[in-house]
């Protein structure tokens, strides 16, 4: 007899939440671990038992469900995570692959569907829906064409821009920043915000993590020194 797939499912959407948590229970061939209204939650959960499969909702108080779905994967390497989304941005499915999700499935999607989806994933299967925005997303040759232009859109950053950029991917918030650097917090501000102009990014976060994808940007692990030369952080020549 086959084990059941273990499903642990993430999504701060009280409503949604109870009621896919309901016809999840209800389905053969799937066990629930549990349901977490947050990844604080989730991850204390994966520490005592590691599901086959986690639906991740990307949206979640505190830690997001990228950075959720990383700590995830490191927790527990055979999990596979598939993002549940009303998203429809193809740099955050982006963000996702890169933080380890082996698949999606839209909100709207139908529940037959997602049963499909979370079978697919538990088999190792990297479910990327063949249409719409996610068509083939990790393996589009447009892919090479992303890099050339996040390299072309980083090297327009000022060596200021840079340390700013680098104290931001540390966690430092802009009264720390500013202390840091020695400028006002109204200039960290106006840098912050020059950067998300010129990175065409909507968010401190997105920044930082265009940065790291693309490789132009490193910070070594606990690395703590003077973010005043620059940090670790650093243009790719």
């Amino acid at each position: 007899m086959t084990a059941p797939i273990e499903v642990l499912l993430i999504d701060d959407h009280r409503m949604f939440s109870d009621a896919l948590e309901l016809l999840l229970r209800g389905e053969d061939g799937l066990a629930m671990i549990g349901a977490a209204g947050s990844a604080e939650d989730a991850l204390e959960m994966c520490t005592e038992r590691c599901p086959n499969v986690v639906l991740m909702d990307i949206d979640l108080p505190g830690i997001d469900g990228i950075q959720a779905t990383r700590r995830v994967k490191k927790l527990c390497p055979e999990a596979q995570v598939v993002i549940i989304t009303a998203y429809q941005d193809r740099r955050v499915m982006a963000r996702a692959i890169d933080a380890g999700a082996s698949g999606f499935v839209p909100k709207t999607q139908a529940f037959e569907h997602l049963l499909e989806i979370i079978n697919r994933a538990a088999a190792g299967e990297k479910v990327l829906p063949s249409t719409g925005i996610f068509r083939s997303l990790p393996d589009r040759p447009e892919l090479s064409h992303r890099r050339s232009e996040a390299e072309r859109l980083l090297r327009t950053l000022t060596s200021r821009e840079i340390q700013v950029l680098a104290a931001v991917a540390h966690g430092k918030a802009t009264l720390e920043i500013a202390r840091l650097l020695g400028i006002t917090p109204f200039t960290v501000q106006t840098h912050v915000k020059n950067i998300l102009s010129k990175l065409g990014v909507h968010s401190k976060l997105e920044a930082a993590a265009l940065a790291l994808r693309f490789g132009l940007i490193q910070i070594p692990p606990g690395d703590q020194r003077d973010l005043r030369d620059g940090g670790d952080f650093r243009k790719r020549s």
